[in-house]
């Protein structure tokens, strides 16, 4: 007899499926809103209102007084009745010219909004100056300057516990040393105990006592945790003791995020094995031939 279906166990089965399908897109897209939002918060607005503010101290420049436009405008009549709302409401009194000045920033902002395209501004400008910024400090020159400005910075109290751990870790991902390489490469490596094999991230040789100690080639090992790989343990491992995957980091990391659900799409190649059984592999591959061809002349 085949198996009696319900409606509660169709609907749970499909719902899980339809959650499946749709909840890492959701996700994804709930992240990138969330970091375009506090790129815009934090980055684009404080631009915008500093490019509002230069427009306005401009405007007086370029327009004659018949020629304004309608936002910059503000009447004595506006005037007063903001300072009779102030007078009112017991707050602290201001000039007339500054008040004028509040009433034109909140003119020109509403005028602004109107145009949800002028918000891009901000994002514009900040890549234009991370652009050139890196354009000027490229050179000779500039890095002297730059390595000078970093050394006065660096000696700051409170500045200079925080500046040099947050400047290795940027110049590992974004930096174009050669740590960026060995970042990049994918290992296994028996931990936390001989028997359990777990993924890897090589940062680099590891420091000297430590080299000393082992007696033979030692690298750091960044063992990520899922499903955050941000956080995780460094290890120090013998380098023989290391097995090399030829998988990218971005393939190693989705199987670190997802928990294993999601393995390498390209699998072309085996999957590299621990050095002792690869060794006990191909014995058994060698003795296997040998029982052929030995059958093979009888």
């Amino acid at each position: 007899m085949g198996e009696t279906r319900s409606f509660t166990g169709d609907f749970k089965r499909f719902f899980g499926r339809g959650l499946g399908i749709l909840l890492p897109s959701i996700v994804t897209l709930w992240l990138l809103f969330q970091a375009f939002i506090f790129v815009f918060n934090n980055v684009a607005e404080p631009i915008n209102r500093g490019i509002r503010g230069g427009v306005i101290r401009v405007i007086p420049m370029v327009f004659d007084e018949t020629e304004m436009p309608s936002w910059f405008v503000v009447t004595e009549d506006q005037v007063s009745r903001r300072a009779g709302r102030r007078a009112a409401e017991g707050l602290a009194e201001m000039s007339r010219d500054a008040i004028r000045r509040e009433i034109r920033v909140q003119q020109f902002r509403t005028e602004w909004s109107k145009h949800w395209y002028l918000d891009g501004l901000g994002i514009i400008v900040a890549i234009i100056l991370i652009y050139l910024a890196g354009l000027l400090l490229g050179n000779y020159l500039g890095r002297q300057i730059y390595t000078r400005v970093e050394a006065l910075i660096a000696r700051i109290p409170g500045f200079k516990q925080v500046y040099p751990h947050v400047k290795q870790f940027v110049d590992l991902i974004f930096g174009e040393k050669a740590s960026m390489k060995a970042f990049s490469e994918v290992v296994m490596v028996e931990y936390p105990r001989n028997g359990l094999w777990s993924l890897g991230f090589v940062t680099g040789h590891t420091f000297q006592q430590v080299r000393e100690t082992a007696g033979e080639d030692t690298v750091s090992v960044f063992i990520p945790t899922s499903p955050t790989p941000m956080t995780g343990f460094v290890i120090n491992a013998q380098r023989k003791d290391t097995v090399k995957l030829d998988i990218s980091i971005d393939q190693a990391l989705r199987f670190i995020i997802t928990a294993g659900v999601l393995t390498p799409e390209h699998d072309a190649a085996p999957a590299a094995e621990p050095q002792g059984s690869s060794r006990l592999l191909k014995a058994q591959k060698a003795a296997e031939r040998a029982i052929e061809e030995s059958s093979g002349k009888d």
